[in-house]
């Protein structure tokens, strides 16, 4: 019998739980736990951490679960790295549905780099206003440059007072295009930093710097262990033994 767990928190994981309900496969629906109010899942949830590599591994092996599949964030490497290995520890197969990264195309004023330390560094001295779209568990390093006036956007209110000046915008996306375009002119934002999440449901930011020809300051994804790896609910579904249907 199949028992898959699912370690979500991405729009990707949440139509992933859809297909999975449909198909009445056993599964469970685990939230890191670093949204206060998280969506709701058509399948058993669980929020929180396991504790480490062991304590998911004895989670795998007292729940009986039979497939795990990695659909978090693209930046979730903790959890990556410790689901490759807990699933190595168990013998569990493993998969994670990873959306494609974005890419450079014509019109795009990019600034790559390695991490967000980076990120603050690549950012000028010059004051100016800077949309941050990078999650509050990030921004610390942009304290180093207090001069500018930062725009940021959580899903969350923040629980404890910043380490530097921000306007904070609370609010869930998707975004769309039209929206960017108007917050990002109300606001005068003049640079972008941003993590190469790929997909659909957060590019309307890359779209809208690319019509107001802005500098983006994207940052990389970290590297993960090698682990079979897909980009769509289908092909987890046949992973699963299942067809994906996919409905509207």
């Amino acid at each position: 019998m199949t028992r898959a767990l699912i370690l979500g928190g991405t729009a990707d994981a949440s139509l992933l739980a859809s297909e999975v309900a449909r198909a009445r496969i056993d599964a469970v629906y685990s939230y890191g736990g670093r949204t206060r109010a998280p969506a709701d899942q058509p399948l058993p949830t669980r929020i929180g951490g396991f504790g480490g590599v062991s304590g998911l591994a004895d989670y795998i092996r007292r729940e009986r679960i039979t497939h795990v599949i990695d659909a978090t964030h693209p930046f979730a490497a903790e959890m990556s790295r410790h689901a490759v290995q807990a699933c190595a520890q168990t013998g569990t197969p493993l998969i994670a549905l990873e959306r494609a990264p974005w890419t450079k195309g014509p019109g795009d004023n990019w600034i790559e780099v390695a991490d967000v330390t980076a990120a603050a560094a690549a950012l000028p001295e010059t004051p100016a206003n800077v949309f941050l779209a990078i999650g509050r568990q990030h921004i610390a390093p942009f304290a180093t440059k207090p001069q500018h006036t930062y725009t940021l956007r959580f899903v969350d209110p923040p629980e404890a007072p910043l380490l530097f000046a921000a306007d904070v915008i609370v609010s869930r996306g998707p975004f769309t295009f039209d929206g960017e375009l108007d917050m990002m002119r109300a606001r005068g934002i003049a640079w972008i930093v941003a993590r190469n999440s790929g997909g659909d449901g957060a590019r309307a930011k890359i779209d809208a710097a690319r019509m107001l020809g802005l500098p983006v300051i994207m940052i990389a994804r970290p590297k993960l262990p090698e682990r079979l790896r897909v980009e769509s609910v289908a092909e987890i579904m046949q992973w699963l033994g299942h067809r994906a249907c996919l409905g509207a």
